[in-house]
């Protein structure tokens, strides 16, 4: 018989937002890819999972998914984990996902944690319809996607990383307008855990005095 791909997604920060259900789809699988296998290590040895795991991550995914597919068929039942939060969003699983779908092998999403749906109700900003951009260009494109979310009505979600979360900030000051509306939610679910709300320049000033920490997601209100 064919086996199954689980995504299981993991906390974001606070262990206790584990599910019951990941942890019994984890020691019941034959194998666990994980991103980071040291990282993923201690969340494993803190639910007492002692599956094995294997590597599976945006420089050697393009390689090994066919293989994946090939044990899957075979009867094996496979999970696969991101750092933090669910797969295959800002993170490696679509590739394999995808091509489960085509082998028509079964694929199972388990619900949980995911950054950016606190952080846009955190915002207080209208959430009936958003637009989901992840992590920016870094370099080429970065400017043309911007010109054109310039015009986007519906709330909009980045994710950016403390480094560059200055720059970002002062392109939407320059792209948006400095007075639209901005919420900026850091180190989620963690002892730290902030959301600064104001302008797109009264955000930029607030972090230009107090650099940030820890893993971020931007919200930016649709143009009116």
């Amino acid at each position: 018989m064919t086996g199954k791909l689980y995504l299981v997604p993991t906390p974001i920060g606070n262990l206790k937002d584990m599910t019951f259900r990941a942890v019994e789809v984890l020691k019941e699988v034959d194998l666990i890819l994980a991103e980071d296998t040291r990282n993923s290590g201690k969340l494993l040895k803190h639910f007492e999972i002692g599956t094995q795991m294997h590597s599976h991550h945006m420089h050697n995914e393009h390689k090994t998914v066919e293989g994946i597919v090939k044990r899957i068929q075979n009867g094996e039942n496979i999970a696969l984990i991101s750092d933090a939060g669910t797969p295959a969003i800002s993170d490696p699983g679509f590739l394999l996902t995808r091509a489960c779908v085509e082998a028509s092998i079964e694929v199972d999403c388990l619900p949980g944690a995911t950054a950016f749906v606190p952080a846009l109700v955190n915002s207080g900003f209208p959430n009936d319809k958003f637009v989901f951009e992840g992590f920016l260009p870094v370099k080429k494109g970065r400017q043309t996607r911007l010109e054109l979310l310039t015009e986007e009505t519906r709330t909009i979600i980045f994710y950016e990383s403390p480094h560059k979360l200055l720059k970002t900030l002062a392109q939407f000051v320059e792209f948006f307008g400095a007075d639209r509306q901005i919420s900026v939610s850091r180190e989620l679910t963690k002892l730290h855990e902030e959301t600064v709300r104001g302008t797109a320049e009264e955000v930029f000033k607030h972090f230009e005095n107090k650099p940030p920490k820890g893993e971020i997601v931007v919200v930016v209100s649709g143009k009116k």
